[in-house]
């Protein structure tokens, strides 16, 4: 909200945080400003980032 992160997550398995993704972005896509962004914690990567780099 206002730019700032709302929600977190972490796990262990890249699988399982992909599907994760995948299921907020169905959730939360509809509303204005949302970006969904899975990192990898150790390298910094970003994995999969919705809607995309801008």
């Amino acid at each position: 909200m206002d730019g700032q992160p709302v929600q977190h997550g972490w796990r262990d398995r890249e699988e399982t945080a992909r599907d994760k993704v995948r299921r907020w972005m169905g959730e939360r896509g509809g509303r204005p400003g949302t970006r969904v962004v899975l990192l990898d914690e150790e390298t910094g990567a970003v994995l999969a980032d919705w809607p995309g780099q801008r």
